[in-house]
């Protein structure tokens, strides 16, 4: 439907320091308010306003905006501004913008979507809800973490969660890509080819996903692809194995990063052929690029590459000549823990959340190599040693969806969560196992593919009869 009547407020909060850039913000009051306010995260490194009118992450094409349902909706670009030849990165070396891009101009911001909405409607939000992916999720997080008494409901999608932990280890693979363990795209092919040939049937049905990634590392070694003899073609070379390996293996730190994270987990299984436009893919978008990996980053860089290298010049050496593959974080160990207890949104302790009454879930997508799904599932698991399983079940959810990237192709992602958020925070109705579907692009967006978003640890599972994009013919099993 039209986008209804509605006042778009832009301002900007002033920073302390002269020498910051100010937190620009837009503030969406539709003339029908339904009482309720709807705010955006951001992606990437931010540093571009969100206008808060569209879509928010994983919403059905079908349903209307969230300013057309009648919230007031909020978005910000988290207190920098890029430019034109300026590293992403580059505001960190002020550290008021620092952080506000941590954590402070979302908090801000929703301040004054408040003030604009007592201005203009005469009361406050009855109910403030929070949605984000990537960039975005590890905001959510954020907020329930850090201003527990803000938000009555938060969806995080594929949270930047452990965000010390993978700028280290995108860099790490990013270094592995700089000489002879560089895997060009037909030996990522080559790779896809064999994970799905020994693991797609794991879920009852050969479909070109993985849906059990976990039992997949226990039985797929990326050495049954080695090169032998005299082979120097459709094989991997040693360097090139062992880059495989070193993408699937744990980041160790030596000292305790922010909440006693030692590690940010290897990556799992899967997808690692896809493809499409934009941040879209598996290790070539995020982690092989379409070249060798160098210095300074270009349009053959992989993402990884781009900003791990740059969190590392620009976050920890605070130098931007500096050569990212000589970083060791214990060179850095101060400021090291210092990003990481502003960045990394791993505390366990949502008490405070939960006291106020405040719904949280989480999503992650099991092919996704821009950051890694086991990093939230490790997270949840955290939350749940700490509050205990029936607490953590009063106020929390994680799904996981097998076979979907970083922004959601390879497997069905769309479904109303925004809906399934007021449901559970204002009707009690907490939400079990979901479908997700894909849908037409065209109106009347008729439904091509519908799967189960199973609640972990449950994994979607073939009944092994029934048409394969029915929803109908899996069920959510234990793994």
């Amino acid at each position: 439907p039209a986008t209804p009547q509605y006042c778009r407020v832009l301002g900007a909060v002033q920073p302390v320091d002269p020498a910051a850039p100010p937190i620009r913000f837009q503030v969406n009051l539709p003339s029908e308010w339904n009482g309720r306010s709807l705010q955006y995260g951001g992606g990437g490194f931010n540093g571009a306003l969100v206008n808060a009118v569209g879509l928010p992450p994983s919403a059905r094409i079908d349903q209307p905006s969230p300013l057309a349902r009648g919230f007031v909706t909020v978005g910000t670009d988290s207190g920098h501004q890029n430019a034109p030849g300026v590293a992403l990165q580059a505001f960190s070396l002020n550290n008021e913008a620092l952080v506000n891009f941590a954590h402070a101009s979302y908090k801000k911001v929703r301040d004054v979507s408040v003030d604009l909405m007592k201005r203009r409607y005469g009361q406050g939000p009855a109910k403030l809800y929070f949605m984000g992916s990537s960039e975005g999720g590890r905001e959510g997080l954020t907020m329930a973490q850090r201003y527990p008494q803000d938000f009555d409901g938060i969806f995080s999608r594929v949270p930047v969660i452990n965000w010390t932990g993978l700028q280290a280890a995108g860099t790490r693979m990013g270094v592995t890509q700089t000489g002879d363990g560089w895997l060009p795209p037909p030996l990522v092919k080559l790779l896809a080819s064999a994970v799905l040939a020994r693991c797609d049937a794991l879920d009852g049905l050969v479909d070109g996903i993985v849906g059990n990634p976990m039992a997949c590392g226990k039985l797929f070694d990326p050495a049954t692809l080695r090169c032998t003899g005299s082979a120097t073609t459709d094989c991997l070379s040693d360097a090139q194995v062992q880059a495989v390996r070193t993408l699937h293996a744990p980041y160790e730190f030596s000292f305790p990063l922010a909440n006693g994270i030692r590690s940010y987990p290897g990556w799992g299984w899967g997808g690692e052929a896809a493809s499409g436009t934009g941040p879209v893919g598996g290790y070539v978008s995020w982690q092989t690029g379409t070249a060798r990996q160098s210095l300074p980053v270009g349009p053959t860089s992989s993402r990884a590459w781009l900003y791990g290298s740059g969190a590392i010049q620009y976050f920890y050496a605070r130098d931007a000549a500096f050569d990212p593959s000589r970083f060791r974080p214990e060179d850095f160990g101060p400021r090291v823990r210092e990003v990481s207890a502003l960045m990394d949104s791993t505390d366990p302790d949502l008490s405070a959340f939960r006291a106020r009454g405040g719904k949280l879930v989480i999503s992650e997508h099991l092919a996704d190599y821009a950051q890694n799904p086991y990093a939230g599932i490790d997270y949840y698991r955290s939350v749940v040693a700490r509050m205990g399983q029936e607490h953590a079940d009063s106020f929390v959810r994680l799904y996981t969806t097998p076979g979907a990237d970083h922004v959601g192709t390879g497997a069905p992602v769309s479904v109303d969560m925004l809906q399934t958020l007021t449901d559970w925070v204002e009707r009690g109705r907490a939400p079990q196992d979901l479908v997700q579907v894909d849908l037409q692009p065209v109106a009347p967006f008729g439904e091509v593919l519908a799967r189960p978003m199973c609640r972990w640890p449950a994994l979607v599972k073939y009944r092994g009869q029934g048409d394969p994009n029915r929803a109908a013919s899996f069920e959510c099993a234990a793994p």
